[in-house]
């Protein structure tokens, strides 16, 4: 390998590294809010609860694990089939370097396959 293949190369892997350190706390914060929607429902309270009680079980975990993208007047809360569904859905800008940004949108919800669309 030439010293421009080396070069290129390690050019390509400073921009994935760059990339990876910048989209890494976004993909954190969205695996917490998940992880506090999937324990509300393991805690049964999406059972035996109302919305209003989700909302607050939601908000003690926002406090514990600190996240900011997800409010909990921003959860869809419906009732399908006798059980309350969850989900959320947002977007967050990334910013890369200079004028670039990546804009990542995420969603969630207790029921597989149902994700809230951002319109």
């Amino acid at each position: 390998m030439s010293a421009i293949g080396i070069l290129i190369v390690l050019i390509l892997v400073v921009f994935a590294a760059l990339i990876g350190m910048r989209v890494t706390p976004a993909y954190l914060e969205y695996f917490a809010i998940k992880k506090a929607i999937a324990s509300i429902k393991e805690s049964g309270e999406l059972r035996d609860g109302t919305p209003a009680s989700v909302r607050k079980a939601f908000e003690r975990h926002q406090a514990i694990d600190d996240f900011q993208s997800v409010a909990p007047q921003d959860l869809e809360i419906v009732k399908e089939g006798g059980e309350m569904v969850v989900s959320f859905g947002y977007e967050k800008r990334v910013p890369l370097f200079y004028n670039i940004s990546l804009l990542i949108d995420f969603s969630g919800s207790t029921q597989p396959g149902r994700l809230k669309r951002r319109e």
